[in-house]
């Protein structure tokens, strides 16, 4: 049933401790990411108790609300009601130094900036894909312009990730965002990226005798994320210092001036070092793991979306599908995941006696089994009933492991589903259909029969009519017990 979020998003603020306890909201696919003041001032149980809310996530200084796929018309509402707090002008409060505190604040940069672009980056990955299923089945002629053009506009988002990461992380700092856009813009400039060519053969490339880095910034996104939130605290200090009468002029040149050589000379490298040390840690552990690291990874996925840390891999599977063409661990192990979670809510339809929660396990088996958006279904069905979370996990972990050794590797980043499953076909090698379509029903099938055997404690109807949030029920759902 459609949802008013003109009346929700009220009651979502309120929670929250009122407009005057956010600083800023963003959102992604399924949640809205709000940054709170003071965390004390949240009534989570009223939050939670909210219809059309799936559940809340705090994370560090950020408190997430779970919407599920319309998400976006959430965020409108809560917009529309004149949220503070996201313009680039706005300055962030001061908040103490602790080691946690920064561990969540470099969580919450990297999923805040890398959530709006992930649209763009799906877009592009199954542009690229269709051109490369074209040029297998010969409908365009090998090398066509057609074919160049394709592929062209699928690389678009990978080929100016930097400069995409740069708007993003800028309105996350609250900096300008067109000198990010310029600074991001210098990695990218022809003459620099040959001037990186000439250096990484060996010629000396200095910057006022500073020697330069060979790096190459392409479909990268850790330098363009570090260099964007230094940027925030060089633009402050130069309006600090710069006298009123010349603002318009000198202090954007000044810090243009500072930001671009501190990039070219210290973040790039270190941003790159940083991004391939994450990404050889991750492949180290795939490659001596093989399949078990691909099964662990299906059993825990939905424990990290829960927490929001899945959002940690996004910058190493664009960058491993940019360089190499595809990614066979983290997406592989997301088929049985996202399904499974799906396959589960399926066996809570068949088996609720709960008209409304049937309506809403269905929407969410749907969600994740053809789109590949499993949040609803996690939230809404899996955390709400537990033991069905405990058969989506089982699965996930046995169909992680079959994808694992069938070799599965996906060419695009699109969250795995029956529509996106495209993305895991290799031309060289067609039995990949075979294996993953396997998966696919395999995850389906057994979530089912799992969640069916494990039973799960159904909701009262006058429950789920009230707003208050679910409590344990007597009504018991199991193999056993199906009427």
């Amino acid at each position: 049933m459609p949802k008013n979020y003109a009346e929700i998003s009220p009651a979502i603020v309120k929670a929250l401790g009122g407009l005057t306890n956010i600083e800023a909201v963003t959102h992604c696919m399924t949640r809205l990411r709000f940054v709170v003041k003071d965390q004390a001032l949240i009534d989570t149980p009223a939050l939670k108790a909210i219809n059309g809310v799936l559940g809340v996530v705090h994370s560090g200084e950020q408190c997430q609300v779970i919407i599920g796929n319309e998400v976006s018309k959430a965020y409108q509402a809560v917009l529309a009601l004149g949220m503070p707090g996201n313009t680039p002008t706005a300055t962030p409060a001061k908040r103490k130094i602790t080691l946690k505190g920064i561990g969540a604040g470099i969580l919450d940069a990297l999923i805040g900036t890398m959530s709006p672009l992930i649209p763009a980056i799906i877009g592009g990955s199954m542009v690229k894909l269709l051109a490369m299923i074209l040029d297998m089945f010969g409908v365009f002629e090998k090398g066509s312009s057609t074919l160049v053009i394709l592929n062209v506009i699928g690389d678009g988002a990978f080929f100016f990730l930097p400069v995409m990461v740069a708007a993003s992380a800028a309105l996350k700092f609250k900096t300008n965002m067109s000198l990010a856009i310029a600074i991001a813009g210098v990695l990218l400039h022809p003459n620099f990226i040959d001037l990186m060519a000439k250096a990484a053969q060996g010629q000396a490339v200095e910057f006022a005798y500073i020697p330069v880095t060979a790096v190459k910034y392409t479909y990268t996104v850790i330098p363009a994320l570090v260099m964007t939130w230094i940027l925030s605290y060089i633009e402050r200090w130069v309006d600090r210092i710069t006298p009123a009468v010349t603002k318009n002029f000198l202090k954007p040149m000044l810090i243009v001036l500072i930001a671009a050589p501190i990039a070219i000379v210290f973040i790039g490298p270190v941003g790159i070092w940083i991004g391939s040390g994450i990404s050889a840690l991750v492949y180290t552990v795939h490659g001596y793991l093989g399949w078990l690291s691909v099964a662990i990874m299906g059993a825990i996925w939905p424990l990290l979306v829960m927490t929001g840390m899945h959002r940690v891999f996004t910058p190493t599977i664009i960058q491993t599908i940019a360089e190499t063409g595809k990614e066979g661990m983290v997406m592989p192990s997301e088929i049985g995941a996202n399904l499974s979670l799906g396959g589960s809510s399926l066996a809570v339809a068949f088996k609720t006696k709960n008209r409304e929660l049937r309506q809403t396990a269905l929407a969410a088996a749907a969600s994740a089994i053809v789109a590949g958006i499993s949040e609803p279904a996690l939230y809404g069905v899996a955390v709400r009933l537990k033991r069905p979370l405990i058969a989506s996990l089982i699965s996930g972990f046995i169909c992680g492991a079959v994808a694992g050794l069938g070799g599965l590797a996906s060419h695009s980043m699109a969250s795995p589903g029956l529509f996106t499953s495209v993305q895991f076909f290799d031309p060289t090698n067609p039995m990949s259909i075979v294996w993953v379509g396997g998966v696919m029903v395999l995850a389906v099938v057994l979530s089912f029969v799992l969640t069916l055997l494990l039973g799960f404690e159904d909701i009262p109807e006058s429950e789920e009519a009230q707003t208050a949030p679910p409590a344990p029920a007597t009504n018991t759902v199991n193999a056993a017990n199906t009427q």
